[in-house]
């Protein structure tokens, strides 16, 4: 069998899977955030935080619920990883400094999971578990909150009540994530993946010294990690690392933990707000877009140019052998359409072009299918940009699933899409104007630019894979790179809540002959076609200096 062939093969067995989950799993969440009743362990928890679950909340609770949370979890985070050196379990490793410390405790909390650290030689088996695993979980179910309640914001009329925080946050948490991450960890340990707690074992010589591996509680964490879109590795290779990815089946298995409850929200969101015909479209273009960009992957990084490539099959280099070029190409996509950040391959290592679509997936907001929930309001965010750019070229005031798109929606929408950007660019630009920072390049031109542009694209955007070359464990990195995951998960749900409490106080508005019929092929072409020219007009110049250039003089 070739090696598109495979790659095909593949492609179409991930389809098929997400296929077969995508109703029972969106209906599932549907009733989730829909019921009215509380599990005994559930009611165990508001009491031990002191919430109550029943309380509607409007727009700024919400919000303020999810920044309390947060910020709790960041001073947890890092003061774990301040005290690892005097805590038992800690294999050895030291305490880690305050600026790496602030860096990954943002990089958790904010479901971003950048790591500018080593995993087996930094963190501890208290520290993995007790702190990131934790994180793993609850910031992939603040995402989903989130989604829900602008979800409820289009269902509900006449009320600025969005739902609980701490209810959505519990059941999301204990519900979905812990009952999907247990079955996955037992599918990745049966197939190899490890879970243990271990220490440091010495296991034989290598290049003239000894090799030393550590063991870990790796399927578990390895299960949440991708099922929540979050990323982080517990070893620096990541998902390229035997003990995490061990054969071509856990491969796509990942792969399809990564896409699984993105693409299921769609189904969801069509449920609860009574039309899932609304998320049959909201599906198709994120399938649409997905598809696209796995197309153009495997045709980059397929093209042979010159013996080598021939010889390989592929562009191999950076790749894993065991994989090969098209199961890489679809992981790459997937990783960074989705705010997951795991790698089985080194991006760095692409093709120019195959590197750039790596970091436009990322710029296009990560909506296609996007993060656990904040892939759905990121992408109904663009669709109200759509109704509003339909609105504009017929006349008519732009409506969607029966709400005014105003002047205020527009604003809240506008400010969505420029925040992120602005992040992005602006840090690039200093970094690279600045004498200190592009020292920490490995190379120059513009594979060198590429490194710092994708850096800030994958933090602002909470991504958090990286593109290799860039020493990102200095003070400057640290601390911008944890500005700029703060700034891109935050205020984006800001916008959004805000946005969620202006349509949820709206009164209904009647469908008539001229409203936009926002389920049909119709609309889906105009969102996608908003998305991408929204995103190449914005970026365009940055990828111009970079993988564009670097791609068009290969």
């Amino acid at each position: 069998m070739g090696p598109v062939l495979a790659g095909v093969l593949q492609l179409l067995a991930l389809i098929a899977a997400l296929a077969l989950a995508y109703v029972p799993l969106g209906n599932y969440m549907a009733t989730v955030y829909s019921s009215d009743k509380h599990w005994r362990v559930e009611k165990w928890v508001y009491k031990g935080i002191g919430a109550n679950p029943d309380t509607e909340m409007t727009w700024s609770a919400y919000l303020r619920g999810v920044l309390a949370f947060s910020a709790v979890g960041v001073l947890f985070l890092y003061l774990l990883m301040r005290l690892q050196g005097v805590l038992p379990g800690s294999l050895g490793f030291s305490s880690v400094d305050p600026a790496q410390s602030f860096n990954t405790a943002v990089s958790f909390v904010t479901n971003t999971n950048w790591q500018s650290y080593y995993g087996e030689q930094t963190m501890g088996h208290v520290v993995q578990t007790a702190g990131l695993a934790v994180q793993n979980f609850v910031s992939a179910a603040v995402g989903m909150a989130v989604a829900v309640a602008l979800v409820r914001g289009f269902a509900r009329s006449r009320t600025g009540e969005l739902g609980n925080f701490w209810s959505d946050l519990v059941r999301g948490t204990l519900r979905i994530l812990v009952p999907a991450a247990a079955i996955a960890a037992i599918v990745l340990v049966a197939c190899g993946v490890i879970q243990n707690f271990s220490g440091i074992h010495e296991v034989g010589q290598f290049m003239g010294g000894s090799q030393q591996w550590n063991g870990g509680a790796v399927a578990s964490q390895e299960a949440i990690k991708e099922i929540g879109t979050n990323g982080g590795g517990y070893f620096n290779a990541n998902s390229a690392h035997p003990f995490e990815n061990p054969t071509p089946f856990t491969n796509l298995f990942e792969i399809f933990l990564i896409l699984v409850i993105p693409f299921a929200l769609t189904r969801t969101f069509g449920v609860m707000v009574g039309s899932v015909k609304q998320g049959y479209a909201i599906l198709a273009t994120m399938a649409t877009i997905w598809l696209g960009f796995v197309a153009l992957m495997m045709w980059t990084e397929f093209a042979h140019h010159g013996p080598a490539f021939q010889a390989a099959g592929g562009a191999y280099e950076g790749k894993e052998v065991r994989f090969g070029v098209g199961a890489s190409s679809i992981f790459a996509v997937s990783t960074t359409l989705t705010s997951t950040g795991a790698v089985d391959s080194f991006h760095s290592s692409f093709t120019g072009l195959g590197g750039g679509i790596t970091m436009l997936g990322m710029m296009l907001g990560e909506i296609a299918p996007g993060g656990v929930g904040s892939g759905l309001y990121g992408m109904l965010v663009m669709a109200v940009i759509a109704v509003f750019i339909a609105g504009l070229m017929v006349g008519r005031t732009p409506e969607y699933l029966g709400k005014k798109i105003g002047t205020r929606e527009i604003k809240l929408a506008a400010c969505y899409i420029l925040i992120t950007p602005a992040l992005v660019l602006v840090f690039t630009a200093v970094s690279m104007a600045l004498p200190t920072p592009p020292h920490s390049m490995l190379n120059t031109g513009a594979h060198g630019f590429s490194e710092v542009l994708y850096a800030f694209t994958s933090a602002s955007n909470n991504n958090g894979s990286a593109f290799a070359g860039l020493n990102a464990n200095t003070d400057w990195f640290n601390t911008m790179t944890g500005l700029a995951m703060l700034l891109g998960r935050f205020l984006p749900m800001v916008f959004v809540l805000a946005l969620a409490g202006s349509l949820a106080g709206q009164k209904p508005v009647p469908v008539t002959a001229g409203t936009l019929r926002t389920e049909k092929p119709l609309f889906t072409g105009l969102l996608v076609g908003a998305i991408v020219i929204i995103t190449g007009l914005t970026y365009f110049p940055a990828l111009a200096l970079g993988p564009l250039a670097e791609g068009l003089a290969s």
